[in-house]
């Protein structure tokens, strides 16, 4: 018997201008749901759940949004992983998602990356 302790999840965990906003497009275009309610009141935490997984959105004390690409090019804010990539593609783009990479083939996978409703690179891999 293993008595370690598990780690049974991760969750991304991004900053923008606007929770709802955010969690609007995340719902909307990206197939999300929110998990129970936001936090306060103008909301400054919320979280939104597919299949199972998690993203965090917490408002930004300013104007400033960080994006990882701007620190590393081409390194994306998170990484969603998908088996049924091209059913995910079809789905997302039907709701307007904006596509900054069709889909491609790399040696580990397939990809494509998505830019959110503040500019944040979502990595779908397959």
């Amino acid at each position: 018997m293993n008595n370690n302790p598990q780690i049974t999840g991760t969750a991304a965990q991004i900053v923008v201008p606007n929770v709802v906003k955010t969690a609007e497009y995340y719902i909307n275009v990206l197939g999300f749901e929110l998990v129970d309610y936001f936090f306060e009141e103008p909301p400054v935490y919320g979280i939104v759940q597919r299949d199972g997984h998690q993203v965090h959105f917490g408002k930004s004390d300013g104007d400033i949004i960080h994006r990882n690409d701007t620190i590393r090019k081409g390194m994306p804010d998170f990484i969603l992983r998908v088996p049924e990539i091209e059913a995910f593609y079809t789905e997302v783009t039907g709701k307007g998602a904006v596509i900054v990479q069709q889909i491609i083939r790399r040696s580990y996978g397939r990809e494509f990356i998505i830019e959110d409703s503040d500019g944040h690179l979502v990595h779908v891999c397959d």
